[in-house]
């Protein structure tokens, strides 16, 4: 794993980030899933983590209005 495939994983998880909390929903665990950082294979996965209840619900509700 090269350094530019993870500076762009850092810099779409921020993206997703501040997406995210600007329709009110901040997930406390999201980052670069720290075994990416050591990985061979040419994948960056972000994790996501958890969340409680109330912020699943306004995840939910924000899906469904963007979904229309």
């Amino acid at each position: 794993m090269g350094t530019e495939e993870i500076e762009d994983a850092e810099a779409v998880c921020g993206a997703l980030d501040g997406a995210l909390r600007a329709v009110g929903v901040g997930l406390p665990s999201l980052g670069v899933d720290p075994l990416s950082y050591g990985s061979a294979l040419p994948l960056v996965l972000i994790e996501l983590g958890r969340c409680n209840l109330a912020t699943a619900q306004r995840l939910t509700a924000v899906l469904r209005g963007a979904a229309g």
